[in-house]
């Protein structure tokens, strides 16, 4: 190979390492871009209501323990009776929750960037069954108990758009500010009127829950057996938690979501007794479901992955080129590889702008129209004919193409990408199978057209 035709490929690989530079720095704003968008995401929510997390409710019975320890006196050896005092709560999970909520979203927008808000109407009823003796067996006695209450943990309480009322054993009782308990955080608590300390008794509970929030909707399934529906007109749900629903319908008029659980699956009476013991309830309000309201469009994602492709994109595309040079036996100079270089990077900044006003096909189809109009044109003058310059941009648009197929193909990318290097480097190995490559330095390259 003539030093002509090394030299010239060299140059090719240095302007392609060159050519980094600018897709790092378009890759660096789209991160700029995210982080603003988060930020204000962020500030919406502050002003509003953060993403909300519903625990309970849970039955809390305070008590204080007295019982009498033989104790000797120090000094005298003489035995006396001392009177020990300690306090502490006991905590019933329900038997049965059941949470059905209707949830509708709405988007708020802060200069170019929207959140989206959801304002859910949830109907929570179900029962306690109390163990006899409240599970303390002959020790029943030595306690002697304060009033209960029902708490409920609800992550961001600002959230809380009607005034609850407990229907509970066929009474009308009023909720209170805060959970009255630290180990489950912010919420809203309800005093019950004094039960029989005997258990045994089924206590059933019922209340509305219209609750704001931002972005996603949890709930701790903290019945023996919990059932919990959800309904919704978006379209896009991602489910998340430990559990996926029992059953699920999604179509573009919304989705419909069915949980069931027990405690054979959550275990959570034992994630109880650890948040008693070790005063963090991390176990059991982790042990959750629910759906993220996250619009799946998302332009930064998805340009992001463009620009990963960009490498590849580039030398696909100089490769081209180079074809056209050797076989057509054409005098192309780095700089027109330079020029066609920048125009590939300024397609990702074109389509980071446009995106964040226009849906992303749309702005991916204006980008890369603009891009393969302004390289054809280009082209047609470098290669000395309209016609290839025509045939190179509509080897580019299929490219640019093939591109948007990969971005919208998340699963089979590896394929699909793989598939498309094969493809190229075979087409590349059928027109030049007859070359001379050691010749190709040596034969008279076409100077550029003067008159063009």
């Amino acid at each position: 190979m003539s030093r002509i035709l090394g030299f010239k490929l060299g140059a090719i690989a240095l302007l392609i390492l060159l050519l980094l530079v600018p897709l790092s720095m378009i890759g660096g704003l789209v991160s700029e871009r995210q982080y603003q968008r988060a930020e204000v995401l962020q500030d919406i929510a502050r002003s509003s209501s953060y993403r909300q997390q519903l625990t309970g409710p849970i039955l809390v019975m305070p008590y204080t323990k007295v019982w009498h320890q033989w104790k000797t006196h120090a000094k005298t050896g003489e035995r006396y009776m001392e009177e020990q005092r300690s306090r502490g709560r006991l905590y019933f999970l329900p038997e049965r929750f059941v949470l059905n909520g209707q949830v509708s979203t709405e988007e708020r927008a802060r200069g170019i960037y929207k959140a989206l808000l959801y304002r859910s109407d949830n109907q929570i009823s179900g029962a306690f069954k109390l163990p006899a003796r409240l599970g303390l067996g002959d020790e029943l006695g030595l306690y002697q108990f304060d009033r209960p209450f029902l708490s409920v943990g609800i992550s961001d309480i600002r959230g809380i758009s009607n005034d609850l009322q407990l229907r509970f054993n066929g009474s009308n009782l009023s909720f209170a500010p805060g959970s009255a308990e630290e180990r489950f955080g912010a919420g809203v608590h309800a005093p019950l009127p004094v039960l029989d300390s005997q258990g045994g008794q089924t206590l059933e509970f019922a209340f509305d829950l219209k609750l704001q929030g931002t972005e996603q909707l949890s709930i701790t399934p903290v019945g023996r057996d919990s059932r919990v529906e959800l309904t919704s007109g978006w379209p896009h749900p991602s489910f998340v938690g430990e559990y996926l629903p029992s059953s699920r319908e999604v179509s573009a008029k919304g989705f419909k979501a069915q949980w069931q659980t027990s405690f054979f699956a959550t275990n959570l009476e034992e994630a109880l007794a650890d948040c008693v013991r070790e005063d963090s309830c991390n176990a059991l309000t982790a042990r959750n479901f629910g759906v993220s309201f996250v619009d799946p469009v998302d332009q930064y994602l998805k340009t992001e992955r463009a620009i990963k492709y960009a490498l590849l994109f580039i030398g696909l595309t100089f490769a081209v080129f180079f074809l056209f040079e050797v076989l057509k036996r054409m005098a192309v100079h780095p700089v027109q590889y330079a020029l066609v270089g920048m125009s590939l990077a300024l397609f990702y900044l074109l389509l980071l702008s446009l995106s964040e006003h226009l849906s992303f096909a749309l702005a991916y189809g204006i980008a890369a129209t603009a891009c393969v109009l302004l390289i054809g044109f280009y082209v047609s003058y470098v290669l000395h004919s309209a016609l290839r310059g025509a045939g190179f941009g509509t080897l580019l648009a299929l490219l640019y193409g093939m591109l948007f197929g990969l971005l919208g193909a998340e699963d089979y990318a590896l394929l699909m990408g793989s598939v498309l290097v094969f493809g190229v480097l075979a087409g590349v190995m059928v027109l030049t199978r007859k070359l001379d490559w050691y010749g190709v330095g040596r034969l008279p390259l076409a100077s550029p057209a003067s008159d063009l």
